[in-house]
């Protein structure tokens, strides 16, 4: 998978999937263009990829704010000339039901998830048009069927997959290739900073990290999606599964997913 010189521009870009994707697209020769919220975290990339000899623009950039979104865009054109993959990778989990939630935090999660997506794609969209290039939502097993206890991250994710899936089709004769990624309980700094019923930050995963996928296997995945043009990407077993016993026996699903979500420690499910 050759990417020399195409520009790469990616959101939640300093820690996780989003960091991971940022190191392997440099790796595979392109031009990044990374935002996030930590300016240090975004510095410490930005030394890094130069000091392989990568070409890399950084950029604070909070995605509820679609004037950050914006100049994110912006700079990238202004540095390289214009953009050939849009990451939309920025988001925040959650856990807690919906008897306890309040609704601000259902408001936080899809102002970052679902809303810093239209955003950076508003503004990507006459670039990406230009070069046929690549329009990608890190979306989640969440956003193929609703996931107790997250229903704030899984209305989010429906609600990318919808938007994106309707851009593809108004694009279908103008090269644009959409594409939505579906990981599964990965193994990042999401679930760390996930929102609790009250809006407050988890702190830590109930999970056991070692038995999830890598961060930078999710990245390869995603790489290898964009590179053939895939429409979807369902990382694992688990996201296979889902996507094809919902179509024969979503109620066998429901079951399935309240059983596992149950088995979580501290689960708000009883």
């Amino acid at each position: 998978m050759d990417f020399t010189g195409k520009t790469v521009v990616i959101t939640g870009a300093s820690s996780g999937i989003g960091l991971a994707l940022a190191r392997c697209f440099s790796a595979a020769g392109a031009n990044i263009v990374a935002g996030a919220r930590s300016a240090e975290k975004l510095s410490a990339l930005q030394a890094e990829i130069e000091s392989k000899g990568g070409k890399i623009k950084v950029q604070s950039t909070d995605v509820t704010r679609e004037g950050d979104c914006k100049a994110l865009i912006e700079g990238a054109v202004e540095t390289f000339g214009g953009i050939d993959v849009m990451i939309c990778n920025a988001g925040i989990s959650m856990r807690a039901l919906f008897d306890d939630l309040e609704l601000s935090v259902l408001h936080r999660l899809m102002d970052v998830n679902f809303w810093g997506t239209v955003y950076c794609a508003k503004y990507a969209l006459p670039y990406l048009q230009a070069s046929r290039g690549s329009l990608v939502g890190v979306s989640s097993v969440a956003g193929i069927h609703g996931l107790p206890g997250r229903t704030g991250y899984s209305a989010s994710k429906y609600a990318m997959t919808g938007f994106l899936e309707t851009v593809r089709i108004e694009n279908l004769k103008k090269g644009l290739h959409v594409m939505i990624a579906c990981p599964g309980f990965t193994a990042s700094n999401v679930r760390f900073a996930a929102l609790t019923a009250d809006g407050s930050s988890q702190g830590e995963t109930p999970r056991d990290e070692g038995r999830m996928m890598s961060a930078e296997e999710a990245a390869a995945r995603i790489i290898k999606g964009v590179a053939r043009r895939k429409r979807t990407v369902l990382m694992d077993f688990n996201g296979r599964a889902t996507a094809f016993i919902k179509k024969f026996a979503p109620g066998l699903l429901d079951k399935m997913f309240y059983g596992h979500m149950a088995k979580e420690p501290d689960s708000p499910l009883k």
